[in-house]
């Protein structure tokens, strides 16, 4: 798995200056060893690539706290509600997280790993 590679399929982090090589290769490597090959097969890549996505948005969050004189790696959990003036909004969160899957809640892309790793690891293996 390359940064090249990983761009094609999410195209959405094509920018270099944004999200560089060495950050992508990073977080490839650390969906290599949390993403087990007996148990993902065919989407074995797939996985790999929604851990780095998930993890370059939280990078990217960091970073854009930092530019404003915020505080890097302040967590947060997904926002309910939100209030300007006389305006408000609302999101049911429950229906865009995972139960128990805490971390991998704070993206898009850790849900869809989430969601999709208790798939692979269900049921038995042979190895």
């Amino acid at each position: 798995m390359t940064p090249a590679q990983f761009r094609d399929d999410f195209p959405e982090f094509v920018d270099p200056t944004a999200y560089p090589d060495a950050q992508i290769t990073l977080w490839l490597t650390v969906g290599s060893h949390l993403v087990n090959e007996c148990r993902w097969g065919e989407l074995t890549d797939l996985g790999i690539e929604l851990v780095a996505a998930h993890h370059l948005v939280l990078s990217r969050r960091d970073q854009q706290a930092a530019l404003v004189g915020g505080v890097p790696g302040q967590m947060t959990g997904p926002l309910s509600s939100k209030a300007v003036d006389k305006v408000s909004a609302g999101y049911d969160t429950g229906a865009a997280t995972i139960d128990d899957a805490g971390f991998w809640n704070l993206t898009s892309y850790g849900v869809r790993y989430a969601t999709l790793a208790r798939m692979m690891g269900a049921g038995g293996i042979q190895l």
